[in-house]
């Protein structure tokens, strides 16, 4: 009896403390049920949240309530000043035109105008002077980089304008340039709507600060003149392809922008943390994320103006919110920590976890994972794609963690469709380029996609409840492992360094 009692005790000292017994995890997984997911999604995604739109006061009572049923759960605060919310500030800025002004000096000079010549992108820019010499930047951006971008840092880097993923208009800021000159074709009646749109008073993107590149769209009939002196082939230029190459040109571009703030504003992002119960690795975390904005209200469907976005993302933050209560009843806890986190601005461009990302409450080497759900409540009743899967060895996980629990029915698959980038196009993607490995669990888009149609009674919450169990099932895998996940060389390469 003596020695059993020692074995106990040893066995409940901080560090060497048991997994948790398959009736506590059963329990737990329990909680997870498809009556309690609908029951939420529908708060969240009623026509009184007007679509959530970020910012709005209807997003802030998304919070409010997420932050409630966090402390409900009884998670410690991850925000700002011991509260569940992080906040990122949100200027409405309006450019002023006739201060905005690009000169070209070699090659003859060039004096580009606002609006004539060239515009600025996304509001990618703040106010200031961004110069540097012109680099030709031709061939594809995907794949292996053969050139040394350290030689880009400073540059002005001219390319031809094509429909640019968020991963290689990353991979094009990773390597530091002052500006990025994209050159495009496009007639009169594309070239003055976006012109006109470009001068209204807008959002600035809070993850663009300065010393950001400026991103501009310069008409290729302005340019094209000045490249033909530099020795360019502009229709060779314009049409090329194959492996990417940097080619100086004898010319500097110096941009000077000019905003001016109409509006401060701020918008909401809602962090709970799970203490681990491991000495050791609760001081490494994993976190679970989706993004509780949609679009807000916008042009009428049928009669119908409020985009509730039931699935995209009401499905994922409802998804996180019922891990948490899961997670919150093991007995003991998982040896690391979880930060479950519902971020707001994704469909703006990914601003809340951008922020998070750069200001999180722990350091950023410390989370291992990134799990993320962004629309899981329809499509296919038994499968899920799992975007990511073969940049780590979370893949091989979630296979095993999958196939390890076949009463789920959830089948973890590989990304369908590869050529529409998903991968970086909702929030997991800030964690993947600060190095933290991570997975998507998504259904795809359908008819209803940012359309006020996406409506509470067309979500399937049973298969959604599967779809979290098996969230919930790796979670606790990646958090109770001794091994943190790893990238695979070759991916971290091209998605963290940009090479």
């Amino acid at each position: 009896m003596r020695h059993a009692l020692r074995v106990l005790g040893l066995l409940l000292l901080p560090g060497l403390l048991v997994a948790q017994s398959p009736a506590s995890v059963q329990r737990a997984v329990r909680s997870i049920t498809p009556d309690d997911i609908r029951r939420r999604i529908a708060i969240i995604a009623d026509d009184s949240m007007r679509g959530r739109d970020t910012p709005s006061p209807e997003l802030e009572e998304v919070a409010a309530y997420i932050a409630s049923e966090f402390r409900r759960i009884g998670l410690k605060p991850g925000g700002d000043n011991g509260t569940f919310l992080q906040r990122y500030a949100l200027d409405r800025v309006r450019l002023v035109a006739e201060s905005s002004v690009a000169m070209v000096h070699g090659g003859g000079d060039a004096t580009l105008q606002y609006g004539r010549d060239f515009v600025f992108i996304d509001n990618r820019v703040e106010g200031g002077d961004y110069a540097g010499d012109m680099v030709l930047i031709s061939g594809s951006l995907d794949g292996a980089v053969r050139i040394d971008t350290t030689t880009l840092a400073g540059k002005m880097l001219v390319l031809p304008m094509r429909s640019r993923s968020r991963a290689q208009r990353q991979r094009l800021a990773s390597w530091h340039p002052a500006g990025i000159v994209a050159l495009t074709s496009a007639p009169d009646s594309l070239w003055i709507p976006g012109v006109e749109q470009s001068t209204r008073p807008r959002l600035r993107d809070p993850s663009q600060r300065a010393g950001q590149p400026a991103v501009l769209s310069a008409r290729l009939a302005s340019l094209a003149p000045l490249l033909t002196r530099l020795g360019v082939n502009v229709e060779t230029m314009m049409e090329t392809g194959g492996p990417l190459a940097a080619q100086p040109l004898a010319a500097q571009i110096h941009v000077h922008a000019r905003f001016a703030v109409v509006e401060h504003a701020s918008a909401p992002n809602v962090v709970g943390i799970l203490e681990g119960s491991d000495a050791r690795l609760k001081a490494e975390y994993v976190v679970l994320s989706a993004h509780m904005d949609h679009v807000g209200v916008g042009r009428p469907v049928n009669g119908d103006s409020i985009y509730n976005g039931a699935d995209d993302d009401a499905s994922g933050t409802i998804a996180v919110v019922e891990a948490a209560q899961a997670f919150a009843q093991l007995q003991p806890r998982p040896k690391r920590s979880i930060i479950f986190l519902t971020v707001s601005g994704e469909e703006k461009g990914l601003w809340g976890s951008a922020y998070f990302a750069d200001h999180p409450p722990v350091p950023i080497a410390d989370i291992v994972a990134d799990l993320n759900t962004d629309m899981v409540g329809r499509n296919w009743k038994d499968t899920i794609v799992a975007i990511g899967k073969e940049h780590s060895d979370l893949g091989a996980t979630l296979n095993r963690v999958g196939a390890a629990h076949p009463e789920l029915r959830m089948q973890p698959i590989d990304d369908k469709w590869p050529e529409e980038n998903f991968y970086g196009r909702s929030d997991h993607y800030n964690f993947a380029r600060k190095g933290v490995p991570i997975l998507f669990f998504f259904n795809g888009v359908h008819d209803d996609y940012h359309r006020p149609s996406d409506s509470v009674d067309k979500i399937d919450a049973e298969k959604e409840s599967r779809i979290v169990k098996l969230v919930f099932y790796l979670g606790l895998d990646v958090a109770n492992a001794a091994d943190r996940p790893k990238w695979n060389p070759d991916s971290y390469a091209r998605i963290v360094t940009g090479n």
